[in-house]
């Protein structure tokens, strides 16, 4: 019999530590929201692409996923990205320092398309001139340069097929290189249906320059020496180390199926989220001293007990948003503030009933199982429908609303384990080790 006591009583400490490790340091194990360390918030606006047969919802869908892709390749922690409407795309990115830059590769449309050089001058300059005839099939179009200033201008136009041969859908892969002359220089890959097109227009146009056009302009165009049957290639450019590694970004995630306007943006500043936490951390200590006061106070060991069973809920509901990646925001301190007190709601419950069946003159051991036996189903019922509601919150909620579901529901399960199993298997070991006098209630 005793055996099954220390067995209790060392899952018990062992599931303490186990929690105790996990969020250890907790600084760098427990995610934070954007209203707690701060970042941006934005909120874009597809508009309505140019095929009028698309469907707004599908496109804005479809950008939500594109955008998701670029926001993973920044390495921002745990952002929130989630749609709006018909056609609006909001973005929360936690902690991020350069905002600019995610604003940047975040709105950028990333059209890459191979458009082949007409290199007849006479027909240049006609283009430029406004020759309809020659507009009709071809474009012009201009190379960026910055000046020794920094200063962006158009540079060398020229004239390319308004069709182009392929596009960027057959990009499977694209990362960061040096080319000969020692510059950063952004390598991409082709999918195998990709490749054949890269092929077939490479190897029937040897000779010719095929022009790499990103969102309209030309970032360089080569000329074609050889037929490539492999489907990689460079854009070369005057690319400094982190632009190149911000077009790979967005050349990975894919182009935008429409335009993508910034509506709304605002940062949010950390002295902003940290005179917020520092509240919300000080009301939830204050409220969680009063019920461990009370506890003690009205039920002398026992609300002990309930004290030390709701330190164990904590650090279980603390322990499973480090191993899921939870992020802690403010609804969700004001979840976990509320969860202890639910903490001790059923050692309310059980400790009343073990008075209960004391007054009907029972003796301590067997008042104490009964208590815990019959406290049970209400216990139960209480805590089912609150654990109902936090899922409905998480499920179809979103931002702070799904992170006060999470830990209202996830403080809720924990409650059901220590309050009934953790709290009796202490009491069980007391009483096997005859000290039961030791305890009030």
């Amino acid at each position: 019999m005793m055996r099954n006591h220390y067995i209790k009583t060392g899952f018990i400490i062992a599931i303490v530590a186990f929690c105790i490790w996990q969020i250890y340091p907790p600084e760098k194990k427990i995610k934070k929201g954007l209203d707690l360390q701060g970042g941006v918030h934005i909120v874009l606006e597809v508009q309505q692409p140019p095929e009028g047969d698309k469907s707004m919802s599908d496109v804005t869908q479809r950008a939500l996923e594109i955008i998701r892709n670029r926001v993973d390749g920044l390495g921002v922690s745990e952002p929130v990205i989630q749609r709006e409407g018909v056609n609006r795309i909001i973005v929360d990115l936690p902690g991020i320092k350069d905002t600019q830059r995610a604003i940047d590769i975040i709105g950028k449309t990333a059209l890459l398309e191979f458009r082949l050089v007409e290199e007849d001058p006479k027909k240049l300059s006609d283009a430029l001139k406004g020759d309809s005839e020659v507009l009709k099939d071809y474009e012009v179009l201009y190379m960026h340069q910055k000046d020794e200033r920094g200063i962006v201008r158009e540079t060398n136009p020229i004239l390319v097929k308004r069709v182009p041969e392929l596009t960027g859908a057959g990009l499977s892969d694209a990362f960061v290189g040096y080319g000969p002359s020692g510059f950063p220089e952004v390598n991409f890959v082709l999918n195998k249906e990709g490749a054949a097109k890269f092929a077939a227009v490479t190897g029937e146009n040897i000779g010719r320059r095929l022009a790499i056009v990103l969102d309209g302009v030309v970032k360089s165009a080569p000329v074609i020496r050889d037929r490539i049957p492999d489907g990689r290639g460079q854009i070369s450019g005057d690319f400094k180390m982190e632009e190149a590694r911000e077009l790979a970004i967005i050349l990975r995630a894919g182009a935008l199926p429409a335009e993508v306007k910034i509506i709304y943006q605002q940062v949010v500043g950390p002295t902003l989220g940290k005179e917020y936490i520092e509240k919300s951390l000080r009301a939830s200590l204050f409220g969680v001293i009063i019920v461990v006061l009370f506890m003690i106070v009205y039920y002398y060991a026992f609300g002990f007990l309930a004290d030390l069973a709701m330190g164990i809920n904590l650090l279980l509901l603390l322990a499973f948003m480090s191993m899921f990646k939870g992020v802690l925001t403010l609804p969700g301190i004001a979840g976990i503030a509320l969860t202890c007190g639910m903490a001790v709601d059923a050692n309310i419950l059980i400790f009343e009933r073990i008075r209960e069946e004391l007054r009907q003159g029972k003796s301590a051991k067997a008042a104490i199982d009964a208590g815990y036996h019959r406290a049970w189903s209400a216990i139960l019922d209480s805590n089912i429908t609150t654990i109902i509601t936090g899922a409905i919150l998480f499920f179809l909620g979103e931002g702070p609303i799904k992170g006060f579901g999470l830990t209202l529901s996830v403080g809720i399960i924990a409650n059901l384990f220590t309050a009934v199993f953790a709290t009796k298997a202490i009491v069980d070991f007391i009483i096997a080790n005859k000290s039961i006098e030791k305890l009030r209630i």
